[in-house]
């Protein structure tokens, strides 16, 4: 596949800028399949719109304060985004500008031991080792907690794309958000209130958890005109026996398991290519990725030649650009703390007859 062939117009003013308030009066575009024209609805709807026994599965990681603005000892700023901890003082992240750095050197905050600081540790990042394409294992010095450093250093690693100053930073939390590992939010739960979530239990729509740690794989940009030679950056994945039970449920009774995000996708189809209900997934979901798992997908709209689209394009076929185009032409708004859809699975399930 060539990747021209995930790419459509998207003009920078339909990139929300702001979350949604209340989160559920984001719009939701449900695809209604092949040939059937979609409904235009609220995520406050989706109760009305999933059937009692359905299965919801949502990523419940926490984001960190994962971006770091630093200076060299020549007073030059570097920015560090932390991407996945290989120790407890020891990260992966992604150092920009990368071209001149040396390993050795140490990075600290333009304002470290100034006055304000108050009783705050000191923070001293080393660059230990360049690992290419600018990313770099460093170490945080000292003996104070790398979370009690993140508080006090870090900011809210929000995409690029969004320029508007974030007001509240638990808006680019889930409001089920748990352990804090991930640097970028499972966007499609950032719709979900508990409003919402009340409403389908009250509906009789199960909700299951599961936790993948965004990192790289999931928002590093497709460089390769060959979408097959992309190559996924490694993601953590945890899969709780209760789920697990849910899921064996659910297949053994036909129930419908609705995946809210790409995220819980990777999670749910690693699980059935590998067994492995913990670990972590370099997996590259693509035409024609046989799914085993998930039946239907919330999740947002995506960034043009990203592996996010290739993955919608392998759920629910060449009609994602008909969508796209209708949520272009009915003023949807994009991308992390935009709208969403409410996508059905239009390949067959692995254990389904072709």
């Amino acid at each position: 596949m060539d990747i021209d062939d995930f790419d459509y117009d998207l003009p920078d003013e339909r990139i929300a800028q702001h979350p949604a308030t209340p989160r559920h009066s984001a719009r939701l575009l449900v695809d209604r399949g092949p040939g059937q024209e979609p409904w235009h609805r609220r995520v406050s709807d989706l109760p009305d719109l999933l059937e009692p026994g359905d299965l919801l599965v949502v990523n419940d990681t926490r984001v960190i304060p994962a971006r770091l603005a630093l200076r060299r000892a020549t007073g030059a700023a570097v920015e560090v985004l932390l991407l996945e901890a290989r120790s407890e003082r020891i990260w992966e992240a992604l150092v920009r500008p990368s071209r001149r750095l040396r390993p050795g050197e140490v990075l600290a905050p333009a304002d470290s031991g100034a006055s304000g600081a108050g009783d705050a540790p000191e923070l001293a990042v080393e660059l230990r080792a360049s690992l290419g394409e600018g990313r770099w294992e460093v170490a945080f010095a000292g003996e104070a907690p790398v979370s009690e450093l993140l508080e006090r250093w870090g900011q809210v690693p929000l995409p690029p794309y969004i320029t508007a100053p974030l007001e509240d930073a638990e808006r680019y939390q889930t409001v089920f958000a748990r352990r804090p590992a991930s640097v970028a939010a499972p966007t499609a739960g950032l719709h979900l209130s508990p409003s919402v979530l009340e409403a389908l239990a009250d509906r009789g729509v199960t909700l299951a958890t599961v936790e993948l740690v965004v990192g790289l794989g999931t928002f590093r940009p497709i460089t390769v005109s060959r979408v097959e030679d992309h190559v996924m950056h490694q993601e953590r994945f945890r899969i709780p026996p209760s789920t697990l039970e849910l899921l064996s449920a659910a297949r053994v009774e036909g129930r419908t398991v609705v995946a809210v995000g790409t995220t819980v996708v990777r999670t749910l189809e690693s699980w059935a290519a590998t067994g492995f209900s913990e670990g972590s997934t370099d997996l590259f979901i693509r035409r024609p990725h046989p799914f085993a798992v998930v039946d239907r997908l919330l999740t947002n709209f995506h960034v043009p030649r990203s592996s996010l689209l290739v993955m919608i394009d392998a759920f629910v076929g060449a009609r994602w650009r008909d969508l796209y185009r209708t949520a272009l032409a009915e003023d949807y708004r994009f991308l992390s703390f935009g709208d969403a859809m409410l996508l059905q699975r239009a390949a067959p399930r692995r254990d389904e007859p072709r």
